[in-house]
């Protein structure tokens, strides 16, 4: 998997795009080990939480045109979604770290994360419209989703790129960092995610984004019955545990920062 790189740490997991000479672009080779990178993530137990980030200058250029212009064929069978399935099927969070460009299928991948931090250099762009194709990793109903109608239009309808500091205020990303703490910053968030207990983390994810889905009403309704049943399994003695080294934790920190 030399296009992609696998760090497992305490928890969690770091992959990296590795193909900085061409801004991380997504060839056919990147793609499959890109799959292999996540099925591994999600075959083992031990990584609860997955950060997603690039090498070099930029977090993905999107597909590689280079290799795809080399083929007479329609694009379509370039255009398959299985990067996006294999994001899908990891259960745990997953920490988009953008370092830098993060164009089409690139911004796709990065909406694809549960949260994003940005660097200082990184930009999104979606030029799906300039080079004549139609996304299908549901960045059309994402970003919408995520900032807005008229400001998703305006991103996709225009391909003009959208800078960092304009990207956390339009609510795309959760922060802007100097590039040399972006992964620090990321890695810091994933060990808060795996302090969580290991099987609420899992279904706290699909509470969020399924609800998120449903009328409101209907939502409440819905997490009302997951939460019933979550009870049922857990133990009271557990809970009062956890909740009193949570208290002491944050005694600690207290105490550290007076």
């Amino acid at each position: 998997m030399d296009k992609v790189l696998l760090e497992k740490c305490d928890g969690y997991a770091v992959v990296t795009l590795n193909r900085p000479e061409s801004m991380n672009a997504l060839s056919r080779e990147l793609r499959g080990d890109f799959v292999d990178a996540f099925e591994e993530c999600r075959r083992d137990e031990g990584i609860r939480v997955v950060i997603l980030t690039g090498r070099g200058k930029a977090f993905c250029a999107g597909f590689d045109l280079k290799e795809l212009g080399e083929s007479d064929q329609s694009a379509a069978g370039e255009a398959d979604n299985t990067v996006a399935r294999a994001m899908e099927a990891f259960a745990g969070p997953i920490i988009g770290a953008i370092n830098g460009h993060a164009v089409t299928g690139g911004f796709e991948m990065a909406l694809a994360c549960d949260v994003l931090i940005a660097s200082e250099q990184a930009r999104f762009a979606d030029t799906h419209a300039r080079v004549g194709m139609l996304p299908g990793w549901g960045l059309s109903q994402k970003l919408p989703r995520l900032i807005g109608l008229s400001r998703a239009k305006e991103i996709s309808l225009t391909g003009m790129p959208v800078f960092a500091r304009q990207a956390y205020e339009w609510g795309l990303v959760n922060h802007v960092v100097p590039v040399d703490e972006l992964l620090p910053r990321a890695r810091q968030i994933a060990e808060a995610m795996c302090a969580c207990v290991p099987e609420v983390l899992a279904q706290y994810k699909p509470l969020i984004d399924e609800g998120f889905g449903m009328p409101y009403r209907e939502a409440l309704a819905w997490e009302e019955k997951r939460s019933i049943a979550s009870a049922e399994r857990a133990l009271g003695a557990a809970i009062g545990a956890r909740r009193e080294a949570v208290l002491e934790q944050g005694r600690r920190e207290k105490k550290d920062e007076g």
